[in-house]
């Protein structure tokens, strides 16, 4: 891993990592020029680097790619996760070991240095990106400055400063920086082979997703099988919620400290769970979710980020291989009775799923909606709307 003392043959750093501990690392620049503090991360996943930095999870996060070949298949307008790309929610820097080569993919439509330019990403290459790596799993998530300067001056000591100063994910609500402004509707529904998004052609339900940093590919799952789905802002309350007569909620993903987030949702949370209707969790939304029930959550030493992560589901006996990407986790001790735990992490034993037991409502850490396995965690989109049905008296979806 290059550092401050590293000699550099050839050329001037014009790019600097630099961690709360005082460690700099340097590279080369590409992306926005300028700086960004968070905290650093590494997601182990092979492809989706767009999906991955637009993911509005990574909010507040330095990704750190341990595959080497980062951007070679360019970018595009259909790989984009956040509901609103001119608010650029998602990670705010970006690690990589290779330089980005030119584009070669049939879909590639630009670089991926001038799209991380757009989208205002501070990134650098030429790292020892399996060091970087190894440091996060030995100490932790480090907080830090990713800094990029195309004349190579840097100001180490006020970076470092900087990377000391900031306070970190505990206690961060991140969600109503990435959440919607107000309610919309959603209607595109999944890609296909050579034909691109769909559109709606029914509607058979009527999904009401709280936003705390959704992704995309979510609500096109849930349009595509036929939910009429309205996206609503994180704080929108319970009253107006269920004045849009849904039959079904859905709390989305997102960012940061889900205790923080918690403070205004899991109030709202509790007045949802007060009714029938069907309840379906990911990510912040599962985290959440199990704050209302009366468990707790906890900061993880490395976070799961990748697209390679096997979970067992308790309720079919089955490994799936998963997508994640949080640095909370539910604490499954804290889980209080009637709260049953479905899903656990094949890697750690760390908590992946829950469900209240009676109720139709549940929930799960990874994502679903990723293409890792590749579809093997689909069917819970299935199992959300199989509930809905029920109480319509319609006859229920396969799962698989």
């Amino acid at each position: 891993m290059a550092s401050e003392t590293a000699p550099w043959a050839t050329e001037v750093p014009t790019a600097v990592l630099v961690l709360a501990d005082g460690t700099v690392i340097t590279g080369r620049g590409l992306g926005a020029t300028g700086s960004a503090v968070a905290e650093v991360c590494f997601n182990t996943a092979l492809t989706g680097y767009q999906e991955v930095l637009t993911d509005p999870s990574y909010a507040s996060q330095i990704v750190t790619f341990t595959f080497p070949h980062i951007g070679n298949i360019g970018t595009n307008d259909e790989d984009i996760e956040d509901l609103n790309p001119a608010t650029r929610s998602g990670a705010v820097g970006a690690v990589f070991k290779a330089d980005v080569t030119n584009p070669s993919s049939y879909r590639a439509a630009g670089h991926l240095d001038q799209w991380l330019k757009r989208r205002g990403i501070v990134a650098m290459s030429g790292v020892d990106t399996r060091a970087l790596t190894a440091l996060i799993r030995e100490k932790g998530m480090p907080n830090a400055v990713i800094a990029y300067a195309p004349d190579g001056k840097f100001d180490v000591e006020n970076l470092k400063a900087q990377a000391r100063a900031w306070s970190g994910l505990v206690g961060l609500d991140l969600a109503k920086d990435v959440t919607s402004g107000q309610s919309s509707s959603w209607t595109e529904t999944p890609w296909v082979w050579n034909e691109g998004y769909g559109e709606r052609a029914d509607e058979t339900m009527h999904v009401v997703a709280i936003d705390y940093g959704v992704k995309r590919n979510i609500l096109r799952l849930l349009a595509g099988l036929g939910a009429k789905v309205t996206v609503v802002p994180a704080k929108t309350s319970a009253e107006d919620i269920l004045a849009m007569k849904p039959d079904g909620i859905f709390l989305s993903n997102g960012p940061g400290d889900p205790a923080a987030t918690g403070e205004y949702s899991v109030p709202v949370i509790k007045d949802l769970l007060k009714t029938e209707l069907p309840v379906f969790g990911i990510c912040l939304g599962h985290q959440m979710l199990a704050l209302a029930l009366g468990g707790k959550t906890a900061k993880m030493h490395q976070g799961h980020h990748g697209a390679n992560h096997p979970v067992k589901d308790h309720t079919t006996g089955k490994v799936e291989i998963v997508s994640m990407n949080h640095g909370f986790a539910v604490d499954a001790e804290s889980l209080p009775e009637g709260v049953e735990e479905t899903h656990v992490s094949l890697f750690d034993g760390t908590n992946c799923g829950i469900a209240l037991t009676g109720r139709p409502v549940f929930s799960v850490q990874h994502h679903p909606e990723a293409s890792p396995g590749p579809q093997d965690s689909h069917y819970l989109f299935r199992r959300f709307a199989n509930l809905i049905r029920a109480r319509q008296g319609e006859p229920a979806l396969a799962e698989r």
